[in-house]
């Protein structure tokens, strides 16, 4: 049975809250934002018990665990590895660490690059931080750099569990990723340029005379890491993935020297957080997608741009692995399609390639227009915030920095590539 369209409320409402409570009543959501996600949650999943019988609901329940797993695991695992770098944090070496982990999460995705690199980031920039520094870091090391692969971000995860070969979506996006990626690194370099020629000139001197060094301690996490990366691939039983990504993350943290966890500031209030706040959301999200499933064809999606610009713009405000789905399976499903059936996925794939490179680079890339696009998006604000760095709010985030800077680079992948 197709929901209500009153039944998006509760996401609406748990948006809003996202976006407006830390700004307006911050005591109030610090203390309380569990109760709200769980109990808007709650009201979805009481709705959809009576209605539908639960099915949907616990589908996303399941993609919710499926979820929350992985960044855990990553999140519990890269908080034992303890990467130090010492000299002058200049604009160039702040451009090439974005630059590397950007490469980087195609091979342990955006989280586990997010994860590993973002407390040595802050720390090495810690004179001189500002908010588009963490901005641009989730730009790039957490959104448009993990388009390559499937281990890279969640969207193009799931398209490969349907049917998508490994190395399809690198041999098609190659060329919009470098154009992305070039663009972002250049505004940051220009950006940190003049942020860096603001800086006290007895603070340059003092970073002038560290010695550049680079020093990593835990790094036998590194296997841990490479056990919960090579996880990924496991399909059947149900939950055996989550089961080896949770135990490696419990055998990382029993072992890690707690030395190593206090110098990285390690806690778990970051991972408590993005928990809370996306049960709220995979669950208050269900009957969202469901019923842009059921009549995305009516809405008269069919072309390449189209698809690049609804998934693209729903994939900022709804988590963006379930939009690319959703979309996926409507525009299959113009064509008598499935998206179970792996002979089906190859031919259209074969037949429709720019439909599938639209829906997977605008998934990946729109994911950081906002603080919930993408899971690492809300962890990278959560570790910075508890780490005394300023950070935009939600409205300010998009507002400042996604409209004026995102857009237009979005713009411009359009119009060379998907027009």
């Amino acid at each position: 049975m197709e929901p209500h369209i009153i039944s998006v409320l509760p996401f609406i409402f748990l948006l809003l809250a996202i976006a407006v409570m830390p700004f307006a009543a911050p005591k109030f959501w610090h203390e309380n934002y569990h109760l709200v996600s769980v109990g808007l949650g709650f009201i979805t999943a009481i709705y959809y018990l009576i209605i539908t019988k639960g099915w949907d609901l616990m589908h996303s329940v399941e993609e919710y665990i499926m979820f929350i797993s992985l960044l855990t695991a990553l999140y519990v695992i890269s908080g034992g590895i303890f990467i130090d770098i010492k000299g002058l944090a200049t604009p160039m070496r702040n451009t090439v660490l974005l630059a590397i982990g950007a490469v980087l999460s195609n091979f342990i995705g955006t989280t586990g690059a997010s994860m590993l690199l973002i407390r040595p980031f802050i720390k090495t920039n810690k004179i001189r931080i500002t908010n588009f520094h963490i901005v641009f870091f989730i730009f790039i090391v957490s959104n448009v750099g993990g388009a390559l692969t499937p281990i890279g971000d969640p969207p193009l995860f799931l398209g490969f569990l349907k049917g998508v070969p490994f190395f399809w979506v690198m041999d098609k996006v190659f060329f919009k990723w470098l154009t992305a990626l070039s663009i972002l690194l250049i505004i940051f370099y220009i950006a940190d340029y003049i942020n860096f020629k603001k800086a006290p000139a007895e603070i340059e001197e003092i970073e002038k005379k560290a010695k550049e060094k680079i020093r990593i301690k835990g790094s036998y996490n590194f296997i841990f890491l490479a056990a919960v990366i090579g996880s990924v691939f496991i399909t059947k039983p149900l939950f055996l993935r989550e089961g080896i990504m949770l135990l490696a993350a419990f055998l990382s943290y029993k072992l890690t020297n707690k030395e190593i966890h206090k110098r990285n500031q390690f806690n778990f209030f970051p991972i408590k957080e993005v928990a809370w706040l996306f049960i709220g959301i995979f669950v208050t999200m269900t009957p969202a997608l469901e019923l842009l499933r059921v009549h995305s064809s009516q809405l008269g999606i069919t072309s390449p741009t189209q698809y690049y610009w609804f998934t693209g713009i729903l994939s900022g405000f709804l988590d963006n692995a379930p939009t690319y789905l959703t979309f996926l399976t409507a525009s299959m499903g113009i064509y008598g399609l499935d998206i179970n059936n792996i002979q089906n996925v190859l031919q259209f794939i074969s037949e429709h390639e720019q439909h599938v490179v639209a829906i997977s680079i605008s998934a990946v890339f729109f994911g950081a227009m906002t603080y919930i696009g993408n899971g690492p998006n809300f962890m990278v604000k959560s570790i910075a915030d508890h780490q005394d760095v300023e950070t935009p709010s939600f409205f300010g985030y998009l507002l400042k920095f996604s409209i004026p800077v995102l857009i237009p680079l979005y713009i411009l992948i359009w119009w060379l590539y998907i027009l």
